[in-house]
């Protein structure tokens, strides 16, 4: 069993009234620990109401969902200790900043977990390391820092919780190019070193195909497609029907194998596709 498992998992707002709308349709996923998986699909596919299942801030219309093994709603004794397992940041997370001290916000909610004092300090010094602040960044106001860095703190915040599942929805939005780089690199350098399982909700298909491994693929309430990024990306004219895209730089490899130009590799990233480019060249000037 995954580390997130939903069975016919439905939700549906408004029920009983004119304004009844199916959020969920019967969705069955199961997402392995460890992995870190880029959620898609158009506004309204259902996308952002299926994570907030996922830590319990709604629950399901029928079905049933599993966070480590538990189904989240089973008991709920259990249910609180059972959120503590997944972590969600909000898009626009830094505006839910309220302490007076960078370090007080980070330690807000390892400190509502009932840790001790020593605990909380070793997960705030760490998970600051982790997204890139600076210790002499902890005793000032979240208020003073700059639009990154205060996205920086509340990620920090739900990051020193340590939680098994690491959900963050558009966790760019808003951000410079620099601040957007920035924010992707921490998620891939905290996943490599925590190995939490990590899901990003992104409309950006050049931020999922250089992030993630696996994509979920949303599409009116249902799951379309979950696969790794080279069976997604595969079917680029679907998921263009559908209001979605493929990476730019994806859509001109397409286009040069279309001329008959044949290359081996599926290419997502500007950055794999230069190297595959000087491969390439140096393959045609050695055999010369």
């Amino acid at each position: 069993m995954g580390i997130i498992r939903t069975e016919e998992l439905s939700y549906v707002y408004g029920e009983g009234t004119p304004f009844r709308k199916v959020a969920i349709d019967k969705v069955s996923l199961d997402i392995d620990e460890g992995e870190i998986v880029g959620i898609i699909g158009h506004t309204g596919s259902g996308k952002s109401t299926l994570i907030q299942h996922f830590n319990g801030l709604l629950k399901p219309t029928s079905g049933k969902v599993y966070i480590d093994g538990e189904e989240l709603f089973a008991d709920k004794s259990r249910l609180r200790e059972i959120r503590f397992k997944v972590g969600l940041v909000f898009q626009y997370p830094e505006h839910q900043l309220f302490e007076e001290t960078v370090y007080k916000d980070i330690a807000f909610g390892p400190k509502n977990m009932g840790l001790n004092d020593d605990e909380i300090d070793r997960r705030v010094k760490e998970t600051a390391r982790l997204v890139g602040l600076e210790e002499g960044l902890l005793d000032k106001s979240p208020f003073e820092l700059s639009g990154g860095q205060k996205r920086r703190v509340a990620i920090a915040g739900v990051m020193a919780m340590e939680p098994k599942v690491l959900i963050l929805d558009e966790p760019t939005a808003g951000l410079d190019p620099r601040g957007r780089d920035m924010i992707l690199s921490l998620i891939k350098e905290y996943h490599a070193e925590k190995g939490t399982t990590v899901l990003l909700v992104s409309h950006s298909m050049e931020d999922v195909a250089r992030t993630v491994s696996k994509i979920l693929v949303m599409n009116d309430a249902k799951v379309f497609m979950y696969s790794d990024r080279s069976s997604v990306f595969a079917r680029a004219e679907e998921l263009t029907s559908m209001g979605l895209t493929v990476p730019q730089v994806t859509r001109v490899f397409d286009r040069l194998r279309a001329m008959g130009i044949e290359f081996s590799d599926e290419v997502f990233s500007i950055d794999y596709a230069r190297d595959l480019v000087l491969r390439l060249l140096r393959e045609k000037e050695n055999k010369s």
